[in-house]
């Protein structure tokens, strides 16, 4: 075996040795980069005003298409963000009037075809695939998603939950906090390019909303329609124009996207994420768009900056400086508005602002002096070689041709683009650096824990932001209150108190042990999870569940807490901090005496409910079964530890007498509207004498 091992190594040094009849890699040549060229587009304006480009290719018996439709997220009204991308979703996911989505997803399964939706920020999609033998089948549901959706109820509540969910986990990644921090402040809050989808905002939405933002933008004038494939373009013409016959909505012309007049923010903003011991960065101002003249210079100036392995940026601060990773630079633009020129990477928090500093020092080195003819070359063959390959296939080359015609490109800007780049000299790098890049307009954003930073922010010159990583919860629709109203609450709770054992005997209650068993259902099905319940008056809370893959404790003083899980203890998290105080608020020793707890209110909603809130941002609902007095169920909503807002319905059970109280010992718990869990009392013990170094202790 010996042996063997080297006579193998040995072979491998052979064959990493130098042929002298192969030449080194420096001495390889390359034949001249192929210009790119387009292929004959049929081109047509439908009678109904649909603009049609068809592609006939018949490598392969397949056929793909879109339209794209001028319309976009920027056309949100500023109350109601989120409409739509929850329209551009739920136009394909809501069915048409005759079959819904998951008809519609089986019938293109079945096919192997598909048909997708969805808006984005400056144009909407429709898109669809197939084999061309199911051209005819694919176009109708294609033409029925883009013309006719039905924006069924059901799905547009699963978008929306969706779409919660990422509300809730948007601060879960440093590098996701820091990009988005700098988009938004760089195009200003103020404005549809920097404005946030959130809970309020999403919780606007109806289905007529919907509805109607469909039919202000797609209508036949607003669209293009491009197909590529197997097929005759004379007769896709006719039949494109056959199907879409019937279509002939029509709408005044869209407006103009908005226009980006954000100004310079020259200042450090400083995410607090102490979870993560990097720091992630972005740093950089507005960049241009793509039309600009200047432009082919400044992507070349960035990829020598920052571009790849070759680059400034990444020979100083990773290769010399050992400071990061990975670190680039980016001269952004758009087809209509401004992008953003942007230095992003990533560091070891100590040498967070060394790093920073390194960045700037780079801008300073290409504002000042040329580039060298090597770096000149290397970026400029980068950025040609790359742009070739937005038409290696011809469904890529349609789409950019498209998407050209669709912001007023004029039809040889390609052309016009690659002759640019390719007379890029080095003054011109150097006047483009001198003359765009603004070092002192950079806006900064850091997103880490500034506790393990080496030299402070402030090291930097620049004044420092907070950035506010707080996601606003929805508001909580309350019921009106009056007089009345609250006199008839206070009545309704004096009834359930009596019904449940007297309002003395509940208030004499100052501790509890609770042993539970409960049953939840995952996404993997279900699972048993024992729980130790402990509450000591008025907000000590303590509970250990014992979970298939292990024991979890949490402890909180009404203040603050702690979570242990795996030999491991941190503080409690503000999520879940929320969830104890909700939890507290819905404590029967609490709840059934709301008032007695300084702050609260108890309303009658009706004459089965009433609405208790504790004056700090928690609310619940109770009903009341109006003949024996006992609460039935309990309404209210929780932000989930892993996902968002729900709305979450106890209902009670199994009444038992507890030393005097009676307690419902089953809870059955849906979460919007579907099965959740399942509670089981197995033993309840009052005033037992728990302390609060008792419930603070440690596992």
């Amino acid at each position: 075996m010996k042996s063997l091992l080297v006579a193998l190594t040995l072979s491998a040094s052979l064959l990493c040795a130098q042929d002298p009849g192969i030449p080194a890699y420096e001495d390889l040549e390359f034949p001249q980069l192929r210009q790119v060229e387009l292929p004959d587009v049929a081109e047509y304006t439908l009678p109904n005003g649909i603009r049609l480009y068809l592609l006939e290719d018949r490598e392969l018996p397949l056929i793909g298409g879109f339209a794209m439709v001028r319309t976009g997220n920027l056309f949100d009204p500023e109350d109601k963000v989120g409409l739509a991308s929850v329209t551009g979703e739920v136009m394909r996911s809501g069915g048409t009037k005759d079959r819904t989505g998951d008809e519609i997803d089986e019938q293109l399964e079945n096919i192997a075809a598909s048909v997708e939706s969805s808006i984005g920020e400056t144009s909407g999609s429709v898109s669809f695939s197939c084999l061309s033998e199911n051209a005819g089948e694919v176009l109708a549901v294609f033409k029925e998603v883009l013309t006719a959706p039905e924006f069924r109820q059901d799905k547009i509540d699963l978008s929306k939950t969706q779409y919660r969910s990422v509300i809730s986990r948007r601060n879960d990644d440093a590098g996701s906090i820091a990009s988005r921090e700098f988009n938004e402040i760089l195009y200003g809050r103020d404005n549809p390019y920097g404005w946030r989808m959130e809970y309020e905002t999403l919780d606007a939405i109806a289905r007529d909303d919907l509805i109607a933002f469909h039919k202000r933008y797609f209508f036949p004038a607003n669209v293009i329609i491009a197909i590529q494939g197997d097929f005759s373009a004379v007769e896709m013409r006719g039949e494109i124009e056959r199907l879409f016959a019937d279509w002939t909505v029509e709408q005044p012309a869209v407006p103009e996207f908005p226009t980006v007049s954000a100004k310079p923010d020259p200042r450090a903003h400083l995410a607090v994420k102490k979870d993560v011991n990097q720091t992630f960065l972005r740093a950089g101002h507005l960049g241009g768009m793509l039309k600009d003249e200047d432009y082919p210079a400044l992507e070349v100036m960035a990829d020598i900056l920052g571009g790849g392995f070759s680059s400034r940026l990444f020979a100083k601060i990773r290769t010399e400086l050992g400071y990061a990773y990975g670190i680039g630079a980016y001269w952004g633009v758009n087809y209509n508005h401004p992008g953003l020129f942007t230095i992003s990477g990533s560091t070891k928090a100590g040498s967070t602002t060394e790093t920073i500093q390194a960045v700037m020092a780079e801008i300073e080195r290409i504002r000042t002096g040329e580039v060298t003819d090597k770096e000149l070359a290397t970026a400029k063959d980068t950025v040609l070689n790359g742009f070739v390959f937005n038409f290696d296939s011809p469904g890529k080359t349609l789409r950019r041709i498209v998407r050209y015609e669709y912001f007023g490109y004029p039809p040889d800007f390609i052309f016009k683009y690659q002759k640019a780049v390719e007379s890029v000299t080095k003054e011109d790098v150097l006047r483009v650096a001198k003359q765009y890049l603004r070092p002192e307009d950079f806006t900064i954003v850091a997103a880490g824990n500034p506790d393990e930073f080496g030299e402070p922010l402030t090291a930097l010159g620049k004044t420092i932001v907070p950035v506010d990583l707080t996601i606003p919860e929805p508001k909580r629709e309350m019921a009106q209150a009056d007089a009345g109203s609250l006199a008839k609450g206070q009545a309704m709770l004096a009834k359930l108190q009596e019904a449940v054992g007297g309002a003395e005997k509940i208030a004499a209650v100052t501790d509890f042990v609770r042993v539970t068993e409960v049953t939840i259902q995952s996404p993997q099905g279900p699972m048993k999870v024992n729980q130790n319940t402990q509450w000591l008056a008025p907000s000590r809370f303590r509970q250990v569940q014992t979970l298939p893959f292990g024991t979890m404790t949490a402890s909180f003083d009404g203040t603050s807490g702690w979570l242990a899980a795996q030999g491991q203890v941190q503080t409690m998290p503000a999520p879940v901090i929320k969830q104890v105080r909700g939890g507290l608020l819905r404590n029967p020793f609490q709840l059934w005496v709301a008032d007695r707890q300084e702050g609260w209110t108890v309303n009658a909603v009706d004459d089965a409910v009433v609405e208790v809130s504790d004056g700090k941002g928690q609310v619940v609902r109770v009903e009341i079964d109006q003949e024996s007095g006992l609460p039935v169920r309990l309404l209210y909503e929780s932000v989930q530890l892993s996902g968002p807002v729900s709305k979450l319905e106890e209902t009670f059970d199994d009444w038992r007498e507890v030393e005097g109280v009676k307690l419902p010992h089953k809870i059955t718990t849906t979460r919007d509207g579907s099965p959740y869990s399942e509670l089981i009392v197995r033993e309840m013990t009052l005033n037992t004498g728990l302390t609060a170094e008792a419930m603070d202790a440690r596992p």
